[in-house]
C-alpha cells in the first residue's frame, strides 16, 4: 500500500514531503536485526514521524486508529523427568510423568477468575481510569457476532473486564504450543522423558518484557515439584507503546481517513504487538501513527491469513491524504 500510494504520488508529482521507507522482513522473529541497524544510523533515519500500518480498523465502514499496543514476553519451557522414554505399564504411578505435570504447572498460571499467578506480574500495570474505559466501551461491539465468527458459545478472560478491554489494555498469558512423548499414530504407551510448551505473554503499559520474564522464569521454577527439572529459554519480547491523540501525526491521519472514508476514525487500543514501535521511540525519539486498514476476520497467523482487496486499495487512497494533512499542519 506505501509503495503504491509512494509511486501514485510521485506520477502526479504530488508528493509534499520527503519519505524515507524502511522495510525489513524479521518482524515476526523479533527483529533482532533492525534494533541494531537503528542504533548505529539515527543520522540517516532523521524524521518528524513514522507511519506503519502493521494494524487493523473496527470495520470497513467502521475506520479506527490504533493508539496502544501491548508488549510481549515470549519463552519456551522444557519439563525433564526420567532420562528416557519409559513403559507406562512398568513405570507408570512410580515416577513423575513430565507432560502431566506440565499441564498442571500451565493451569496454575491462572486462577479461578483467570487473573495470572505470578507473583508481581501486575506489579506496574496501569490501569486505565473509569472515564478512559467508558470512552472505550463507545466503540461498537457485538458479542453475538464476535461469537459466531468464531464458532464458539461463550467468551472467556479476566474478570471484572469487557472482551474489548481484555484484548487490549489488559496483559496475558497463553500456551502457544504444547508437546511431548508420543504424537504419532495408533498407540505407544510412553511416559515421555520430556515435554515442552511455548508460552507468550502481552503486556500492557508499564510492564518491562524483561522483567516479567525474569518473574515468569522463577515462578516457573519455583512451583516443578520434586523428581522434575525445569528449562526456560527467553525468546524475544517488546514494550508495549501508547500514542497521543492530540499529536499531529494523529491529526493528520485523522483527517485522511475522514477524506477517504466519509467519517471520523475512532481511537482504539490494540491487543497486538509491534515491537519496533517501542524501539523507534527510545532510539530516535519518534512516535509512531499506526494507520491500519485489516479486519479481525483476515484470520491472522492461521492457515487462511488474508487481505482484503478493499481494504488494499482503501490504504492506497488513504495514504497520501496523511503526506498532505501532516505537511500543512507542520506550516502551521
Amino acid at each position: 500500500m506505501h509503495v503504491k500510494a509512494f509511486e501514485a504520488m510521485m506520477v502526479a508529482d504530488e508528493l509534499p514531503c520527503n519519505v524515507k521507507f524502511m522495510i525489513e522482513g524479521e518482524e515476526e522473529v523479533g527483529s533482532e536485526n533492525l534494533g541494531i541497524f537503528v542504533q548505529n544510523n539515527h543520522e540517516r533515519l532523521t524524521a518528524d514521524v513514522i507511519l506503519v500500518s502493521d494494524t487493523g480498523m473496527l470495520a470497513n465502514d467502521v475506520p479506527s486508529i490504533t493508539t496502544g499496543l501491548r508488549g510481549l514476553s515470549y519463552v519456551e519451557v522444557e519439563v525433564t523427568g526420567p532420562n528416557r522414554d519409559l513403559h507406562s505399564g512398568l513405570y507408570g504411578g512410580c515416577v513423575a510423568n513430565p507432560i502431566n505435570i506440565l499441564a498442571k504447572m500451565i493451569a496454575s498460571l491462572h486462577d479461578e477468575n483467570n487473573k495470572i499467578t505470578i507473583p508481581g506480574f501486575y506489579d506496574k500495570v496501569i490501569n486505565l481510569t473509569d472515564e478512559e474505559r467508558a470512552e472505550m466501551a463507545k466503540a461498537p461491539f457485538s458479542k453475538e457476532a464476535y461469537c459466531k465468527a468464531l464458532d464458539i458459545d461463550e467468551v472467556m478472560g479476566e474478570t471484572g473486564y469487557s472482551t474489548m478491554e481484555r484484548g487490549s489494555i489488559r496483559p496475558t498469558l497463553d500456551v502457544n504450543g504444547i508437546w511431548g512423548g508420543y504424537i504419532g499414530q495408533g498407540a505407544k504407551t510412553v511416559i515421555a522423558s520430556q515435554a515442552f510448551a511455548k508460552i507468550s505473554m502481552r503486556l500492557v503499559p508499564d510492564q518491562d518484557p524483561i522483567e516479567i520474564t525474569n518473574l515468569f522464569l522463577k515462578h516457573f521454577e519455583s512451583i516443578a515439584p520434586v523428581g522434575t527439572k525445569v528449562k526456560v529459554t527467553p525468546h524475544h519480547g517488546g514494550e508495549p507503546a501508547v500514542t497521543p491523540i492530540d499529536s499531529i501525526g494523529y491529526k493528520a491521519a485523522s483527517i485522511a481517513y475522514e477524506n477517504t472514508f466519509g467519517k471520523k476514525p475512532i481511537p482504539v487500543r490494540s491487543g497486538g504487538s509491534i515491537p519496533i514501535v517501542a524501539m523507534f521511540e527510545k532510539e530516535l525519539g519518534l512516535k509512531s501513527i499506526l494507520m491500519g486498514f485489516g479486519l479481525d476476520s483476515d484470520a491472522i497467523h492461521s492457515p487462511n491469513e488474508h487481505y482484503g482487496l478493499f481494504n488494499f486499495y482503501k490504504g492506497i487512497e488513504t495514504i497520501p491524504h496523511f503526506f498532505v494533512a501532516y505537511t500543512e499542519l507542520m506550516k502551521k
